[in-house]
């Protein structure tokens, strides 16, 4: 009898794995030091992904927005920034695997930016590629310290 480890889900496979969410719960614990009271929505990836999906080329946004955009969805104070970080990255490596499958229309992760208008270098390629995907489509992006941001991306932002 042959052994042989299960077989690693693939970035398309986590990306739809909702584990039970979204949730809505009680801000509580060391959370509401930081976030006050309320409730908190813990987004399934997949919606994280819808909306990052929005984003038409030439535009952007940011986690933040995203963040926004899911508490008013779920009628809660906030988004959970943690969560919502972890499935943007989930998306992208997503939208990479599907690429490198052949297909062409993918969630546009590129265009989700960090805080602040910077560039993730979490994403696949890290900032290096996301900078191209950016200036391909007419950003511009600068370096401020061992950070790269888009330029004015204020002026970019797309509302979701």
């Amino acid at each position: 009898m042959k052994c042989t480890p299960p077989k690693k889900p693939t970035w398309q496979q986590k990306l739809n794995d909702n584990k039970g969410l979204p949730k809505v719960e009680e801000i509580t614990g060391k959370m509401s030091t930081k976030w006050g009271t309320g409730t908190v929505v813990i987004p399934a990836p997949i919606e994280v992904n819808e909306l990052m999906a929005k984003i038409p080329k030439g535009k952007l946004t940011t986690i933040n927005h995203i963040l926004q955009a899911l508490a008013k969805k779920h009628n809660a104070t906030i988004g959970c920034p943690m969560t919502t970080g972890i499935f943007a990255w989930v998306a992208a490596n997503a939208a990479e695997e599907q690429r490198q499958q052949g297909k062409t229309d993918i969630t546009p992760y590129w265009r989700t930016l960090k805080t602040g208008g910077l560039l993730n270098d979490k994403y696949p390629g890290g900032t290096d590629i996301q900078k191209i995907l950016l200036e391909q489509e007419g950003h511009v992006v600068i370096q401020r310290g061992k950070k790269f941001l888009v330029l004015d991306y204020e002026k970019a932002l797309f509302p979701i």
